[in-house]
């Protein structure tokens, strides 16, 4: 195993770090803080006792972590990112123990963001420069600004949500021309059939032929504030479609392996979504209604929340060929 470097001007006062760690000029680590294996700990970083620090993470000049941070594999953290442990403090009042954060595996951290206590950074996640994060960031998003709200998603496919015109990059077009293959899992875009005259446009959908499954439930999805995220879990069995009846709204498909993200924006387009896909939907205008179509009745046991716990079962699971 790699030896740890200390540089000289450097004080680690801690023996629990990993092998292959570098921990350059003016970086203090108090007793007790745990560092893993391969991380690169920058000029001026501050490390407190209750911090604990995973493998291959890099923490660039001018960061303090504080008591109650925990920062998984393979996470970024850029200059002068600011972390705290207390809501309310006050000189001289302590608290029993810091409001714990968390930094999932893979996320990063932009220069100066701000992030408040008892926040958890998703997986892969990304915080924009300069943002101040008030509220957990779901595993993939990208945020930015003040407060923080979701832009994006990272490495997503951006998908055109008219079917005939295809997507911006090379899909499967069934024969009739009126659903695209999203590439994720075996979710599809629709075209439902749009009749206009000049009493008024209506668009129809048939159950099992426009709309792959015969429902048993719906809901209605409105009055959402821009920075809301909704959804934000898979199903092991249930199917859904959605169609944006007002508004517009952002939504997300992620299989495991692949995500893509497309704006629904008119009620003649709908997303089919099949089991075991994560689903998000975001960047809800003020006048937005998200019609969803369930093929099964509620079952709280058919909804997974955590996405590393998808991730292992997406993982597990028989892929098309």
């Amino acid at each position: 195993m790699s030896e740890v470097f200390i540089h000289p001007n450097g004080l680690c006062e801690t023996a629990s770090v990993g092998g292959g760690t570098r921990v350059w000029a003016f970086a203090h680590i108090l007793p007790g803080a745990k560092l893993g294996r391969d991380c690169n700990i920058c000029d001026g970083v501050f490390v407190e006792s209750d911090v604990i620090v995973g493998d291959r993470v890099t923490v660039k000049c001018g960061v303090q972590l504080w008591n109650g941070l925990t920062v998984e594999d393979d996470v970024f953290i850029g200059p002068n990112a600011t972390f705290t442990n207390d809501p309310f403090p006050r000189s001289k009042a302590y608290l029993e123990r810091p409001v714990r954060t968390v930094l999932r595996r893979g996320s990063s951290i932009g220069a100066n963001a701000t992030i408040l206590p008892g926040i958890e950074i998703g997986a892969g996640a990304m915080i924009g420069a300069g943002a101040v994060v008030t509220r957990s960031v779901p595993p993939n998003a990208i945020v930015v600004g003040n407060p923080a709200r979701i832009v994006g998603y990272t490495q997503t496919r951006e998908t055109d949500v008219d079917p005939a015109n295809g997507r911006k990059e090379a899909v499967e077009v069934q024969s009739d021309l009126s659903v695209v293959s999203l590439g994720v899992g075996g979710a599809t875009l629709h075209q439902l059939r749009l009749v206009k005259d000049m009493r008024g446009d209506l668009t129809v959908g048939e159950y099992e032929r426009d709309i792959p499954f015969t429902p048993k439930r719906y809901f209605l999805v409105f009055n959402v504030l821009s920075r809301e995220v909704r959804g934000e879990h898979a199903h092991k069995s249930c199917h859904q479609f959605l169609i944006c009846l007002r508004g517009s709204c952002n939504v997300l498909l992620d299989d495991g392996m692949h995500r893509t993200e497309l704006t629904l924006d008119r009620p003649s387009v709908g997303v089919y979504m099949p089991p075991m896909i994560w689903g998000s939907q975001f960047r809800y205008s003020p006048d937005a209604m998200l019609l969803v179509f369930a093929s099964d009745y509620y079952d709280p046991t058919d909804y997974i929340r955590n996405y590393s716990e998808f991730r292992s079962l997406a993982a597990t699971r028989p892929r098309d060929p």
